[in-house]
């Protein structure tokens, strides 16, 4: 005990406790959930056995007339400060995660870029169509700081960035490489 004062101070140390308290009364199989945490539809919330997350944890479980959407947390998963995650259909985060700060991570988008309903760059993001697909985030994956992962991804090691991605364009890959842009004369997305 002596040792975590230390290291916390007398303050982080009082805050520590508090936030055990918290998770043993409302998530036992969790280790540990700092502080403020905001989570909207806790039902559907799978998993997290030794969960650890930082201060300031998001999750946005959007209930639906038609689906019962499920974030699943594998074991041993640890969210660093300030990470937010929107739920529509489905995310489902491998064991042995490491997840860092300020990452974002939804399975819904705001506008549709495929198929019959084509969102356009100068409409507003509030009034294009809500479109999902599941996020699936392999086990054994650290992501780094300030990500987002957007939907229909899956993940898994070794995914890189390598290049500037130019405006109005979609990229995929290790490394990523654009594979739509907006054609503005159609007024839809095409495969390049």
């Amino acid at each position: 005990m002596i040792g975590s004062i230390k290291i916390y101070g007398l303050f982080g140390f009082l805050r520590l406790i508090r936030d055990k308290l918290f998770t043993m009364l409302f998530y036992p199989k969790a280790r540990i959930i700092r502080l403020p945490v905001y989570i909207r539809g806790k039902k559907g919330i799978q998993g997290g056995e030794s969960l650890t997350t930082g201060v300031n944890l998001r999750i946005d479980i959007i209930n639906s007339e038609t689906t019962s959407p499920v974030l699943y947390i594998g074991k041993n998963v640890e969210f660093n400060d300030y990470v937010h995650m929107g739920v529509a259909e489905g995310i489902s985060i491998g064991d042995n995660r490491l997840i860092a700060s300020k990452v974002f991570i939804s399975d819904h988008n705001h506008g549709s870029y495929e198929g019959e309903i084509h969102s356009h760059p100068n409409e507003k993001p509030n009034a294009r169509v809500l479109s999902s697909k599941k996020v699936t985030i392999g086990r054994n994956v650290w992501i780094g700081e300030c990500v987002s992962i957007l939907p229909g991804i899956t993940i898994g090691a070794m995914s890189l960035v390598s290049r500037d991605i130019p405006a109005n364009s979609i990229a995929v890959g290790s490394p990523a490489r654009v594979i739509k842009k907006f054609d503005e004369t159609k007024s839809e997305w095409v495969s390049i």
